[in-house]
């Protein structure tokens, strides 16, 4: 969220040819097509999207599957393709995942970050729910940034909002009984040692129940992970790969 496909490119080159990547846009970031609000729910756009380059990609392979690795929501939607079909994947990386629905609903919102960015949407206060957001997730500073990229961010904000359901509710079901533990593939959850308290509950919680997960956590690292210590997080992407 609030990236493009282009930030996975430290990650891809400390691959080293590994596997062959495609990284995607999620709507309205990168070159994917805008969406809007009433245009159907944001999350649910992203999954039909990365849906079909997931089975285009595996008839593509000797043995009809791939190497699922998620970011953040990104993370979230990686899982969920899993859910849908697991004959299509081979692996699953998942670098901090949101899906704040695995957590007993009175600690899905610690912080208060939720009600706080609804308090600040429903004013109107689209830039400051956007500095808020940033900064909690460990992010750039939106008033450092140039005008161009500060407006698309506040832009996306919305969609943010919208994927609330989806990471607060389990509105697309990745947490119904059975399904996580259908994905019977080596996983590895994936979070930053400096993150909120709350992203190694949540893997806790996916790995008890993915039938061959690991954990693992990156020193001095965040959110963002990935961009930070790309070494470290490709590293353990490629140990996991590896078990594959």
């Amino acid at each position: 969220m609030m990236g493009t496909g282009a930030t996975w490119q430290p990650i891809a080159e400390r691959l080293g040819g590994r596997v062959d990547l495609a990284a995607l846009d999620l709507p309205s970031h990168g070159r994917s097509p805008a969406w809007r609000p009433g245009e159907g729910g944001f999350f649910d756009k992203a999954l039909t999207g990365a849906a079909g380059v997931l089975d285009d990609l595996a008839q593509g392979t000797a043995d009809g599957r791939v190497d699922l690795i998620g970011h953040s929501l990104g993370a979230v939607a990686a899982l969920r393709l899993a859910v849908g079909a697991p004959q299509r994947v081979r692996s699953l990386s998942l670098v901090e995942p949101v899906l704040f629905a695995a957590l007993p609903a009175a600690a899905r919102d610690p912080d208060g970050l939720l009600v706080r960015l609804a308090s600040l949407t429903a004013k109107g206060a689209r830039e400051e729910a956007t500095a808020a957001f940033l900064h909690y997730w460990d992010g750039p500073v939106l008033a450092a940034l140039p005008a161009p990229a500060r407006a698309a961010m506040v832009d996306q904000m919305a969609a943010v909002m919208d994927s609330m359901p989806d990471l607060y509710e389990d509105r697309s079901g990745i947490l119904t009984a059975g399904g996580l533990e259908r994905i019977g593939v080596p996983a590895v959850l994936i979070a930053g040692a400096r993150s909120p308290a709350l992203i190694g509950a949540i893997a806790e919680v996916l790995a008890g129940r993915l039938p061959d997960a690991a954990r693992a956590v990156v020193p001095k690292a965040g959110h963002m992970a990935p961009l930070t210590q790309p070494a470290a997080v490709a590293g353990l992407i490629a140990a996991n790969l590896d078990r594959a």
